[in-house]
């Protein structure tokens, strides 16, 4: 394997298993702060990436859209358990266990924006490594908060969905579950491929993502000092 080769894998490698680990030990400990202790008991309120990583969701899956040049990048890890009957408040507390994924990865984001300041301070090679690992860090960290409050079961942002809609409505929502995985790749790859077939632009669904992910990255960068 090329140097190259290595330094392109460690920049992106390292922020993919970070943003993904953290992501999920976030959920199972706020579970377990609201009374529900199974993904504590199973050891899953961890930072072991070991105790997260799916090798398809979290390595095969962003490799692939790496390597296809997809404008969006994301992936997923092995679902952390959560038992929603244990919440203290089950509609609240579904919110909240939901929410905390996508605000450590922002927190993650926010943080590696606020180390591009020491940057400046460590030598050339170090230097380019750090920087391009905290860049790709803002951007996967940002772009997997927005991704996974995409509307859709079992995504988080599904899930805050289905607690916030009235009983008959969130029923319906939540039956897509089982399917929400087929669904969104066919948005986001099946869609665009068929679209470019047929000369049309069908991946309005990454369009919304980038242009929410660009977004949110400026204020962090404008709110850090770095714009």
């Amino acid at each position: 394997m090329s140097n190259q080769a290595i330094y392109l894998i460690t920049t992106w490698a390292i922020p993919v298993i970070i943003a993904i680990t953290f992501h999920e030990a976030a959920h199972g400990f706020v579970a377990h702060q609201l009374g529900d202790d199974t993904a504590w008991r199973l050891g899953r309120v961890s930072v072991n990436p070991i105790r997260h990583i799916d090798p398809f969701g979290t390595i095969l899956m962003p490799g692939m859209l790496l390597l296809l040049g997809s404008p969006v990048l994301f992936g997923y890890a092995k679902p952390v358990p959560v038992n929603f009957g244990a919440l203290r408040s089950p509609r609240r507390d579904t919110m909240l266990v939901a929410a905390a994924g996508p605000a450590t990865n922002i927190a993650l984001a926010v943080i590696a924006s606020l180390a591009f300041h020491i940057v400046g301070y460590l030598p050339g090679t170090a230097a380019e490594w750090l920087a391009d690992n905290l860049r790709n860090a803002l951007i996967l960290n940002v772009m997997l908060a927005v991704f996974n409050l995409f509307p859709l079961p079992p995504l988080d942002g599904g899930r805050i969905l289905v607690a916030l809609l009235p009983k008959p409505a969130a029923i319906a929502v939540a039956r897509l579950e089982p399917f929400g995985l087929l669904i969104l790749i066919g948005l986001l790859i099946v869609l665009p491929l068929i679209g470019s077939q047929l000369g049309v632009d069908l991946s309005f669904v990454s369009h919304w993502l980038v242009a929410a992910t660009r977004a949110i990255i400026k204020v962090i960068l404008v709110v850090t000092g770095n714009a």
